[in-house]
């Protein structure tokens, strides 16, 4: 942290050293940015750049002059429509639209944000450029500088592109998503007919606060509780699951382990939708699991023991909470479980033999060996495997959602606030936007799940990731 504190001081420290000592044209670049690049013979790269500036001031010039002085409000036309009996046309007035005005004005400050840092760049380069000039170095052509760039510094130009990729397809989204939460876009206020506006901190207010009307906080409780057990227990079952079953398939004693290995290999090589989609109708009120379990009399045994209503001719599986959450965990065993064990049978075939040979010799036994060295050796290599399984596990949309597509909720403050007991943070917020146009309130959600998993991984990073165990395992 300090260094990078030192860095960016470095950065604007050189940047003030530049105009202070920098020559007439350098200083007059803070203007016209090419022209220090035309004082010192680079004729090209001086017109590329003041073209640079001159599409930059275009482009602020109209998300300016349209969009940012309707940030504050975001809008405050709404469209309306006449319709001209004479002509028998409909006519629409120049209305706002506050879902473009949000966008483009978050656009246009990411523009000027990255803008400054290289206009920043420039000014800095002019003079460096200066200093050679003066010293009676060499200056670089434009054609030696796209060699450079080939060359020396082709790492800039590989990341090029995929740095605008990042900022196109992840930054301006998420930063649009985040201002959504503190606006009230919702269906009633949903453009281009109708405006949204800025209603600030209402909407988490809405989320951890319950009320006659609104149920979010009761409904946002019990979820984020579900969210994080799942997370924990969907993690902790597949990996040391996927480690045991590793540690059977691979023992000596084993008959047959390409045979075991198969079988469970097979859960892979189908699509995990198609997987989810079809244990899922198995497991349904009307599935052939309820039909054998009717038959062999198991549904009117847990009906006299009270673990199934009476009411019921059916084990709800995945229709009732409790069950539910019991058999999705059960369900994403099966099918995360295999995955795991691939990953831990490299791992057990690469263990340091010297290490395994001497504990033997010093008389420890199978159980010592596989938990003072098989799993420290795992938890080593694969304890950024753990931390993004954790995260991935809150977001995991397909298990859930393609195993609850039946489940109902009888709980009316679930169903006011278009929650489910089964639903994860994701899935709700899924349910939210697609099928009721709550964007203010999944957007909140959202920004919880992003700061929930930011925890999560520095904790998990902390805890299971030590970067000081590397000569342990030589």
């Amino acid at each position: 942290m300090e260094e990078d504190k030192i860095s960016l001081r470095h950065y604007f420290s050189s940047f003030g050293t530049a105009v202070k000592n920098g020559n007439i044209f350098t200083r007059l670049s803070l203007i016209i940015m090419g022209l220090g690049h035309w004082a010192n013979g680079q004729i090209v790269k001086g017109c590329i750049v003041t073209a640079v500036e001159a599409i930059f001031i275009w482009v602020i010039s109209l998300i300016g002059g349209t969009y940012w002085p309707k940030l504050n409000t975001l809008g405050t036309v709404q469209r309306e429509e006449k319709f001209d009996p004479l002509t028998m046309t409909k006519t629409v007035n120049h209305f706002d639209n506050s879902l473009l005005i949000l966008l483009f004005s978050i656009v246009g400050i990411v523009i000027v944000f990255f803008f400054a840092i290289y206009y920043i760049y420039n000014i800095k380069q002019i003079y460096e450029v200066q200093k050679r000039k003066e010293a009676g170095l060499h200056v670089n052509t434009f054609k030696e500088d796209c060699r450079e760039m080939i060359n020396g510094k082709f790492f800039i130009t590989l990341l090029g592109l995929p740095t605008i990729g990042v900022i196109l397809v992840n930054v301006i989204p998420i930063i649009f998503m985040t201002c959504i939460g503190f606006t009230n876009y919702d269906i009633d206020h949903q453009p281009p007919t109708y405006l949204f506006t800025w209603v600030g901190l209402r909407n988490f207010k809405t989320l951890f606060t319950s009320s006659v009307s609104d149920s979010f906080g009761y409904v946002f409780i019990r979820i984020l509780i579900w969210t994080l057990i799942w997370a924990v227990v969907a993690t902790f079952t597949t990996f040391f699951g996927g480690i045991f079953l590793a540690k059977f398939i691979n023992d000596k004693r084993t008959k047959l382990p390409a045979m075991w290995r198969t079988f469970f290999v097979i859960t892979i090589a189908i699509p995990q939708f198609v997987t989810l989609l079809l244990v899922g109708k198995m497991f349904g009120n009307n599935g052939i699991v309820n039909g054998i379990c009717s038959q062999i009399g198991l549904t009117g045994f847990l009906q006299d023991i009270g673990l199934v209503s009476k009411g019921l001719g059916y084990i709800p599986f995945l229709s009732k909470p409790g069950w539910a959450h019991v058999m999705i965990i059960l369900i994403n065993i099966w099918v995360g479980v295999p995955f795991q064990m691939l990953s831990a049978t490299g791992l057990l075939m690469n263990i340091p033999t010297d290490q395994l040979e001497a504990a033997k010799i010093d008389g420890a036994s199978e159980r010592q060996i596989f938990w003072k060295i098989t799993m420290p050796y795992i938890m080593f290599v694969m304890g950024p495997s753990l931390v993004t399984s954790i995260i991935a596990n809150i977001n995991n949309f397909n298990v859930i959602y393609l195993l609850t597509t039946d489940f109902t909720t009888t709980n009316m403050k679930f169903a006011n606030s278009h929650g489910k007991e089964v639903d994860l943070l994701i899935t709700w917020l899924f349910n939210l936007t697609n099928n009721y146009s709550n964007f203010k309130m999944a957007s909140v959600i959202g920004i919880i799940t992003f700061v929930i998993c930011v925890a999560l991984t520095l904790l998990s990073f902390s805890k299971f990731v030590q970067g000081d165990r590397e000569e342990e395992f030589q």
